[in-house]
């Protein structure tokens, strides 16, 4: 069952893909994960990160830029979206699970 979940999310990320030139790129959260959990997209895009656990809570905080922790979490089916609109490295991680690591890399 997996394979398959795995499969749909790649579908969707070839279909989303910076190089398709879409303007939002879709992050999944699940099992714990940032899927995929490293991006590179063009200036201007917007990434969206949404939580497809069935219970469990996290949050997409950007520490290293001096960021404070964000207050709300996101719940199951929540999702969080931000645009970037500077070339550089972003990375982030969830707040209540610090394994949980991502990085967004932004080009011209």
């Amino acid at each position: 069952m997996k394979a398959g979940i795995f499969a749909t999310i790649t579908l969707l990320m070839i279909g989303l893909s910076s190089t398709s030139g879409a303007e939002e790129v879709l992050v999944i959260i699940k099992d714990f994960r940032f899927i995929p959990a490293e991006i590179s997209i063009k200036s201007g895009q917007t990434v969206r990160w949404q939580n497809q656990e069935k219970r469990q809570y996290h949050s997409v905080w950007f520490e290293a830029l001096g960021e404070e922790e964000p207050e709300d979490y996101l719940f199951p089916d929540d999702s969080y979206q931000r645009k970037f609109d500077q070339p550089g490295d972003y990375p982030y991680r969830c707040g209540p699970h610090p394994e949980m690591l991502g990085s967004i890399h932004v080009t011209n």
